[in-house]
């Protein structure tokens, strides 16, 4: 298994990923009805050179030189500045000026926005490389703090963060669902 920066060219199966593990939140996040549209949008975020979503954010997990997972981390204090893109074409696609996100990320802290790890490929430790993975691009950053958010009923997910020695240490709303904010100190 390999580790590596993700390249524009990953877009097709990081968008696949992105929208397994983002779900309704690739909706809210797109602006679209359809998988297949959302999933187009989220090739396209990908692709770009900046954006909370964009392939300069993540890092790729590779098995037999096939994408099988990802992880997309960025500074808390960069959330906005990240979110802009997403937040400028929803406000043009829904003709709404008043659209934004919810706040996922504390200002003091690393933040893992996502982490999908393809089905096949389940089981086999890649979430947890990926994890460790996304710990040392926060301390190279100079965070002693890492942070994601899952799903309340994602009890899955929630065991792993858990195992690899996260915290729950508040609860918030995204897209009106929610989430345990889970912390680790590095």
């Amino acid at each position: 298994m390999l580790i590596r920066p993700a390249v524009k060219e990953d877009a097709v199966p990081a968008a696949r990923l992105l929208y397994d593990a983002l779900h309704d939140v690739a909706h809210q996040l797109t602006g679209q009805e359809s998988e297949q549209e959302a999933i187009a949008v989220l090739e396209w975020f990908f692709r770009q050179e900046e954006g909370r979503l964009g392939y300069r954010q993540a890092l790729i997990s590779e098995v037999e030189g096939k994408v099988a997972g990802i992880i997309v981390t960025y500074a808390g204090d960069e959330a906005e500045q990240l979110d802009r893109l997403i937040v400028e074409r929803l406000r043009k696609l829904k003709n709404d000026p008043s659209i934004s996100l919810d706040k996922e990320a504390d200002e003091d802290e690393y933040y893992i926005d996502t982490l999908s790890v393809s089905p096949q490929y389940k089981g086999k430790g890649i979430g947890t490389a990926l994890i460790k993975a996304a710990e040392n691009r926060a301390r190279e950053r100079g965070y002693d703090k890492i942070a994601l958010a899952v799903v309340t009923d994602n009890t899955r997910a929630h065991g792993l963060y858990l195992r690899t020695g996260y915290e729950t240490d508040k609860e918030i709303i995204i897209n009106k669902h929610v989430y345990y904010h889970m912390v680790k100190r590095l």
